[in-house]
């Protein structure tokens, strides 16, 4: 992918690039000069990368941001219909965040989702645990926390999930369904997620 089809998202601390196909290629927490978890921009798919995108053939694509902001929206035309995809990174009042919602437009979209995690630029891959129904994935000092109703498992170092939007989202107001990915050191796994949503669903 070129460089001018990605997007940027961002928190005033780090960016993220936004491809057009749905995916997070690049992206360094806590920092700007941080080392990266998603490295795909600079490799390949397995150096890291989150993509939510339909599963089916995308027929047209277009994006936008909402005015005055780096809230990005993406929306992707399938023969099954119209879904969109909202990403933005709050401003930061702790942990870095990265909040994904996922909302059918149109239709009944059969969605794909594919996290690859991989800390120092795609070197490092984590032990991946759920023991409180959140995805831990950690290496060391490094932590990645991954909150979502939507149920994920691993194959082959990646974690993936498939959903479809008419009956993911009948559980949510708006018929969206979320995604948080949040960075923490490890040693802040326990406590860090007792009020783990500083932001409504109503503000996106």
């Amino acid at each position: 992918m070129k460089i001018e089809d990605y997007a940027v998202i961002g928190d005033t601390h780090t960016i993220a690039l936004v491809g057009r196909s749905g995916s997070i290629d690049w992206l360094c927490v806590p920092r700007f000069d941080s080392g990266a978890c998603f490295a795909a921009l600079l490799g390949e798919p397995e150096h890291g990368r989150w993509q939510i995108a339909p599963a089916g053939e995308i027929t047209h694509g277009t994006r936008r941001y909402r005015e005055g902001s780096l809230v990005l929206e993406t929306e992707f035309q399938t023969a099954e219909g119209v879904v969109r995809v909202t990403d933005c990174m709050p401003v930061r009042e702790g942990a870095p965040q990265v909040m994904r919602l996922v909302q059918g437009v149109s239709g009944s979209v059969p969605m794909h989702l594919e996290l690859v995690m991989r800390f120092d630029y795609g070197s490092v891959v984590p032990w991946v645990r759920k023991p409180d129904g959140r995805l831990h994935a950690i290496a060391g000092p490094d932590a990645l926390v991954l909150t979502t109703p939507v149920a994920l498992h691993g194959k082959d170092l990646t974690t993936v999930a498939d959903f479809v939007d008419a009956d993911t989202f009948q559980h949510f107001v708006d018929a969206r369904v979320a995604f948080f990915l949040r960075e923490i050191r490890h040693t802040q796994t326990q406590r860090a997620f007792d009020g783990f949503f500083p932001i409504s669903l109503n503000e996106l």
